[in-house]
């Protein structure tokens, strides 16, 4: 059983689904897709006269403010085009997948951070109405259900909090959970990168493995966005799953590439 993110960088986009869903469709071993959408949802928002806010908090990460109209933009992006797109593509290469949010058969609930605070262009912000939130359950009951009856599920945040607001939760967290919670053997982690980079501006600095043992180095080498993926996959290899793959989500083959070992490769003693 795998479990893969397939990132939301705009380089992968639709003629990476295309590689995706040619190479997936030549997969025997079950597994659940998971995807983001950040790039759409950017777009969107700019669109829609709502350009992005981003908050640094004290600890350096990096949140979306996410009120009320932006979360109905999320919900357009990431549950309307991008899952459906995704999903089109495979059905059309012969994959019978089927498109859910996590907030579909109570897939993920979480509770609600209703107030950001941090730093925005430099300046301290207190930003209330956030619907962002902390992934708290996943219960895989649905998705089990799917694969017993020869459907591959395609996931997506955003999840559901208590009050029944939907909430933007991190998709890689999503994905763990998910993993954890379907017994997963493996999870493959696909962004705009071929993987895990000592230098982020360079691509040929490839960490070709990672030791889940020692995870101060790991985090070390982390930059960025990269650090809440690092942290899923030292997460899921201390809570059961054999082994993550950091790989490249705009190579031809993506996923029989990782499975090979091309990218970064996370596990136990490594």
């Amino acid at each position: 059983m795998l479990v893969i993110k397939i990132g939301g960088g705009a380089a992968i986009g639709a003629g990476g689904y295309t590689n995706f869903a040619s190479d997936l469709a030549t997969i025997s071993e079950p597994f659940v897709l998971v995807h983001g959408g950040n790039a759409e949802f950017s777009e969107l928002s700019r669109a829609l006269g709502m350009p992005p806010r981003m908050i640094t908090s004290q600890s350096g990460r990096i949140t979306r403010y996410t009120d009320a109209a932006t979360m109905d933009a999320m919900l357009m992006a990431y549950c309307g085009k991008v899952n459906k797109r995704l999903v089109a593509t495979l059905r059309a290469h012969g994959v019978n997948a089927v498109g859910l949010s996590a907030i579909d058969g109570g897939i993920a609930t979480g509770r609600r951070k209703p107030v950001l605070r941090g730093e925005e262009d430099g300046k301290p912000k207190v930003l209330r109405d956030d619907h962002a939130g902390t992934l708290e359950q996943v219960d895989a009951t649905l998705v089990r259900l799917l694969m017993a009856n020869g459907y591959q599920p395609v996931l997506t945040p955003p999840a559901l909090a208590e009050d029944g607001v939907p909430i933007n939760v991190d998709g890689d967290k999503l994905a763990l959970e998910l993993a954890i919670a379907l017994g997963a053997d493996g999870m493959l982690f696909f962004s705009d990168t071929p993987g895990l980079l000592a230098d982020r501006h360079d691509e040929s600095s490839l960490i070709r493995t990672i030791d889940a043992l020692q995870p101060e180095a790991a985090l070390a080498a982390a930059a960025g966005r990269m650090v809440v993926k690092v942290e899923a996959a030292l997460g899921a290899i201390e809570r059961g799953v054999g082994q993550v793959v950091f790989s490249d989500g705009r190579a031809e083959q993506p996923v029989t590439r990782a499975l090979a070992g091309e990218g970064t490769v996370v596990r136990a003693g490594a």
